[in-house]
């Protein structure tokens, strides 16, 4: 579990299932994904993310607000399941359901994340990767302080080159760069 000012990073519990389905359900979250996720296709995700932590000790935590809402959606760490220049490496994601953007939970989760993966486990390198399109993400990498660099871009190999969200940036961030303040 991760603690933040407002947030609690938690293991995922079976009554998340709904939520987690909602949200993947929703047009306006899935902006930048291929399509929204049917109920079945959101609880193979759902299930998958179980599997990661199971196999590597940590992955995508529930995120919740104390008092406040249950589950409001995912931030945590993924090893990536398709090869590129890049992989091997340790992802940091999210995906909030969209009535708690906005609040600056995204960015508030995500650098506790980061700290958790530098600090806890000893990662050398986080990476965040995005649709070149999906602004919103790349805001919340750079306030994490990752770096982009545009020779690094790739086309995701999961989409056709021709697809709009194919092109993905690709921004990194070492430990030997230390924490944000």
């Amino acid at each position: 579990m991760i603690r933040t000012h407002r947030l609690v990073l938690r293991q995922w519990r079976q009554t998340d299932r709904d939520r987690f389905a909602k949200m993947n359900a929703d047009p306006k979250v899935m902006e930048f994904f291929p399509s929204t996720l049917t109920r079945q296709e959101s609880d193979v995700v759902f299930d998958r993310i179980q599997q990661h932590f199971q196999e590597h000790g940590f992955g995508m935590w529930a995120v919740e607000i104390p008092q406040e809402a249950v589950f409001i959606g995912f931030i945590g760490l993924a090893v990536p399941r398709f090869n590129a220049h890049f992989t091997p490496c340790v992802e940091i994601g999210w995906r909030l359901a969209s009535e708690y953007w906005g609040h600056g939970y995204a960015t508030e989760g995500a650098a506790a994340v980061l700290n958790y993966g530098f600090q806890e486990l000893g990662l050398q390198e986080i990476v965040s990767f995005t649709s070149k399109i999906n602004h919103r993400s790349q805001l919340v990498m750079e306030r994490i302080g990752m770096k982009h660099c545009e020779t690094e871009d790739f086309d995701h190999p999961a989409l056709p080159t021709s697809h709009p969200l194919a092109r993905h940036v690709l921004c990194r961030k070492s430990a030997s760069r230390g924490q944000r303040p």
